[in-house]
C-alpha cells in the first residue's frame, strides 16, 4: 500500500467508533480526519456520498472510497490494490 487509508469521522458517530475498533484489530493503519473541523475534508466527503456528510467514510490510496463499510469490506477492496 502507497498510503495509509483516510478516515472521515466525527466526535459523535458511533458507527465511526465501531469501525475504527475493527481496523485496529485487524492491524489496518489509518489516519483519521474530522470533517467538523476540517472543511475541505467535509467538501470530499459530500463528493463522494451525493452531497451527504455521511461517516465514516474510507478513501483509499487509488482514491476510491467507501460509506459505512464492514472491516471485511476495506480488507477485500485492500486485496484489490496489492
Amino acid at each position: 500500500m502507497t498510503a495509509p487509508l483516510t478516515m472521515y469521522t466525527t466526535t459523535w458517530c458511533g458507527y465511526c467508533v465501531r469501525l475504527k475498533h475493527g481496523l485496529d484489530r485487524a492491524g489496518i493503519p489509518f489516519i483519521e480526519v474530522n470533517i467538523e473541523q476540517d472543511e475541505a475534508a467535509a467538501e470530499r466527503v459530500m463528493q463522494v456520498n451525493g452531497g451527504n456528510q455521511t461517516v465514516p467514510t474510507l478513501e483509499f490510496p487509488d482514491g476510491s472510497a467507501l460509506t459505512n463499510p464492514s472491516v471485511s469490506q476495506v480488507q477485500e477492496k485492500l486485496a484489490t490494490l496489492v
